[in-house]
């Protein structure tokens, strides 16, 4: 069952989706998803991440991002709507629901992928999503993708420490 707060929408069309596989336990990639502050380690596009509010992350939950995501040059607060424990976790922006950010750890036995998918507004008709597609989701697109492979360097390299250097 998912825990959800408004109703489930479906992203449009245009969202920037991604997914990887990664050689480490669902569990311990999800633990690593929910470390909010670490975001900026992985996530290319965001400058900064930070938790609003205390206790244990999960339905409701507060995060401040600072990014490149258009329209984003200021702080953006995000909420947790969505939140399976060990699965999802799905932020919408506070004070513009159609900016939306999901993150899925999908199970494969001992290993693990991540989907992660983001959408947000574009302006101008058709000339300006047509001008967005070609500029901004494209540069997005890429940044996601080179995240996701650095999502799986820290988790595969950190549910294996000492295994890089078995070699000396």
């Amino acid at each position: 069952m998912v825990a959800t707060q408004g109703s489930i929408d479906r992203m449009s069309t245009a969202a920037v989706h991604r997914s990887l596989d990664v050689a480490a336990a669902p569990g311990h990639a999800f633990a690593t998803l929910c470390e909010v502050e670490k975001w900026p380690l992985w996530l290319s596009f965001l400058r900064s991440a930070r938790r609003l509010d205390t206790g244990v992350f999960g339905l409701g939950s507060e995060v401040a991002i600072r990014g490149a995501i258009p329209g984003d040059e200021e702080e953006e607060v995000y909420e947790v709507d969505r939140f399976l424990d060990g699965h999802l976790v799905s932020l919408v922006g506070a004070f513009s629901i159609r900016r939306r950010i999901d993150f899925r750890i999908e199970s494969k036995s001992t290993r693990s992928k991540i989907v992660a998918r983001i959408d947000y507004p574009s302006y101008g008709g058709a000339v300006g999503a047509f001008i967005d597609r070609l500029t901004a989701r494209r540069k997005l697109d890429a940044a996601l993708g080179d995240s996701l492979i650095h999502f799986k360097g820290l988790v595969e390299y950190d549910s294996t420490p000492g295994e890089a250097l078995l070699d000396f």
